[in-house]
């Protein structure tokens, strides 16, 4: 087969692949359209009974006589419709993002979430990145959205600021190693080149993964990144410095080394800046703080944790940023 053919056969496969994807998107909105009309009927019902929520049990029972075997119109399918229909119909900025994700990831977020800000940030992560259920389900236990809503104070380069949003987290969480007690670095980064595709959901989506101990020469001698990506929506390279110990100051020099060699020599004229993320296991603020006031480099400083966080310690640690009070008795 030649290349004319192999370019046909891949124009016609991008078609068909579109197709599909369109049509589940209809399909999808069609189905979850009917779930909020089912949910906004049982709401109105329920104003006027005077029986509770009992008279779902008799609307489930006439469904199943008129469609037997239906699935999703038990008492427990229409009780869930219903209250997808009470928790979104007054809020004029999530109603019309309702349509763009699955039942099954609206579950989750419903059954999950605590705070109207919560299930509207999983909503518009959701569409952003394509969650599948797993994807959305491992986002939330690992409290995605407490550290991300963490991260949104942190000091970020020019560069990044851009963006008009922060793609980087403060803390990253990467429970899918499996690392023994003891490892070196080397050991790290063979383990998430080994785990590429779920190390990339804890990035997002738009790092584009180039290469691993990426080599760059200077002066007749070799250096070595550890990981190099592209970030789509900053549009640069972003290196990654992986270190098992507490960070130091002296790494960022080593970084701010390897960011002017990629600038100067693998940078594009149409991309920005190349920004730097050393990943440590642990760091102090102020130490990081005192270490980076006077680099011009856009570099961040972020710690990775090798198993899922409490979800109750972030929680706790965003009431306090934000100042919400506590309730008292309130489990956080």
């Amino acid at each position: 087969m030649g290349k004319n053919e192999i370019s046909l056969a891949d124009n016609l496969i991008n078609i068909i692949n579109t197709a599909r994807e369109n049509a589940f998107k209809k399909v999808n909105e069609e189905l979850i359209s009917m779930y909020w009309q089912v949910g906004e009927y049982l709401h109105r019902e329920a104003q006027k009974s005077t029986f509770g929520d009992s008279y779902i049990d008799s609307i489930a029972n006439e469904i199943q006589e008129e469609f037997p075997g239906i699935k999703g119109f038990n008492r427990r399918g229409l009780y869930r419709m219903k209250q997808f229909y009470e928790t979104y119909a007054e809020n004029e900025v999530v109603t019309p993002l309702v349509t763009q994700i699955s039942w099954t990831n609206h579950l989750l977020i419903m059954s999950g979430c605590k705070s109207d800000e919560e299930r509207e940030f999983y909503i518009r992560l959701c569409i952003k990145e394509k969650y599948s259920k797993r994807q959305l389900q491992r986002q939330m236990d690992s409290g995605y959205y407490e550290r991300y809503m963490l991260s949104k104070d942190t000091l970020l380069p020019e560069s990044v600021k851009r963006l008009g949003e922060n793609p980087f987290l403060d803390s990253y969480v990467m429970e899918f190693l499996d690392l023994p007690n003891e490892y070196h670095e080397n050991d790290l980064r063979k383990a998430l080149i080994k785990n590429m595709k779920d190390f990339i959901l804890e990035l997002g989506k738009d790092f584009t993964f180039i290469d691993e101990e990426y080599k760059v020469q200077v002066g007749g001698d070799d250096f070595r990144i550890d990981l190099l990506f592209f970030h789509r929506g900053l549009q640069c390279l972003v290196a990654i410095e992986l270190k098992i110990g507490k960070f130091k100051p002296e790494y960022v020099s080593k970084l701010d080394f390897y960011l002017e060699a990629l600038d100067r020599q693998v940078k594009k004229e149409n991309e920005n800046p190349s920004v730097g993320l050393l990943l440590c296991a642990t760091k102090n603020d102020e130490v990081v703080e005192y270490a980076m006031s006077r680099t011009m480099s856009p570099m961040l400083v972020s710690e990775y944790k090798l198993q899922l966080p409490d979800k109750k310690v972030l929680q706790k640690k965003l009431q306090e940023l934000v100042n919400i009070p506590m309730i008292e008795g309130e489990e956080v």
